[in-house]
C-alpha cells in the first residue's frame, strides 16, 4: 500500500507538550513535487503552515502535509486538561501522488502503488503522532505509538469496513466522497481527486463536516 517507509511517513513529535518547529520547514521539497498540493479551500481564513514531505528511496517527493489552524502539540489527555483541548483546533491535509506500481529508479525492484488507503494511513498516523493516552507515562509512548500505527495500517486497508463511514465534501468545488472515521483522538478522512492525487486529512477541535479542499495555487507563498 505505501511506497515510503513507515518511519519516514510519521510526523516527528515533541514530548512534554512542546510545539513542533513547523515554521522552520522550508518550501523546497514541496516545490520539487510533480503533482498539485491540496489544502483547505478559501472558506478557511486561519493560519496555514508547512509540515513535511515524504520521499521514495530515490528522492522523489511522493506525499506531504499542510497544516491549518493552531499548530498542535503532543497532547497527553490527562495532563493537558480541557484548556489545551479547547485551544487546539487544527486540520492537516495530506496530499499523496496517485502512482501505479512501477520500477525503482535503478530498475532493480518495484514500488507499491499508492491508493486512497495510503492517504488514510498517513492521516491516521499523523493524528496519532500528536496524542497519547492520559493513563500512560510518556516513556511508554513509543511502544503505544508503534501498536497504534499497526492498527491504523489495518484500518486503512479496510476502508469499506464498519469502522469507516462516508462523508461528502467539496474538492475544487465538486462534491466528493470520502472515507471518514472518528476516535477519541480526533478524526481522519481520505478520498481521491480528479487532479491525480489522493487526499487525506486529520484534525481535532475543528469539525470535518464543514471542510472543503482545493488546490494550493502558490505553495511558495508558504515560505
Amino acid at each position: 500500500m505505501e511506497t515510503t517507509s513507515r518511519e519516514v511517513a510519521q510526523t516527528p513529535a515533541a514530548e512534554g507538550g512542546q510545539q513542533l518547529p513547523f515554521a522552520r520547514r522550508t518550501v523546497d521539497g514541496y516545490l520539487r513535487a510533480p503533482f498539485p498540493w491540496y489544502g483547505l479551500d478559501e472558506a478557511f481564513t486561519g493560519p496555514r503552515w508547512l509540515m513535511q514531505v515524504g520521499t521514495t528511496a530515490d528522492g522523489a517527493v511522493e506525499h506531504g502535509s499542510i497544516g491549518h489552524g493552531d499548530e498542535p502539540t503532543v497532547r497527553n489527555e490527562h495532563a493537558a486538561g480541557g484548556d489545551q483541548e479547547a485551544k487546539e483546533k487544527f486540520a492537516v491535509v495530506v496530499t499523496v501522488a496517485a502512482n501505479p506500481s512501477r520500477r525503482t529508479a535503478d530498475g532493480t525492484g518495484l514500488l507499491e502503488a499508492t491508493s486512497v488507503s495510503s492517504a488514510a494511513w498517513l492521516a491516521g498516523v499523523g493524528l496519532l503522532s500528536f496524542t497519547w493516552p492520559g493513563s500512560m507515562d510518556h516513556t511508554l509512548r513509543d511502544d503505544w505509538l508503534e501498536q497504534q500505527t499497526e492498527t491504523a495500517w489495518v484500518l486503512a486497508d479496510d476502508l469499506d469496513g464498519a469502522d469507516w463511514s462516508t462523508l461528502s465534501l467539496p474538492v475544487d468545488g465538486v462534491p466528493t466522497a470520502f472515507h471518514y472515521r472518528e476516535s477519541e483522538f480526533g478524526w481522519v478522512l481520505a478520498g481521491s481527486t480528479s487532479a491525480g492525487v489522493h487526499v487525506g486529512a486529520y484534525g481535532r477541535g475543528m469539525s470535518a463536516y464543514g471542510l472543503g479542499f482545493a488546490v494550493v495555487k502558490d505553495i511558495a507563498a508558504y515560505a
